[in-house]
């Protein structure tokens, strides 16, 4: 999976729930809201003030090990 900022969460989580420590630490507790997956990664760390290409970085790198 190719994770853009454009990624909706929902699907990421879907493809792999594994990678919400990483919404976790960026301060984003409400991954079964379904207002958050529905929303974009640049969308949420617009919303919690951290850099979406960090996030995307860290979740390309967890689905690169995977592949």
């Amino acid at each position: 999976m190719e994770i853009t900022k454009n990624t909706i969460i929902g699907d990421i989580l879907d493809a792999d729930f594994e990678v919400a420590p990483y919404f976790l630490e960026m301060g984003m507790h409400c991954l079964g809201c379904p207002a958050s997956r529905g929303e974009s990664i640049e969308e949420a760390c617009s919303v919690h003030g951290t850099d979406p290409d960090e996030l995307v970085a860290k979740l390309n790198e967890h689905f690169a090990k995977k592949a």
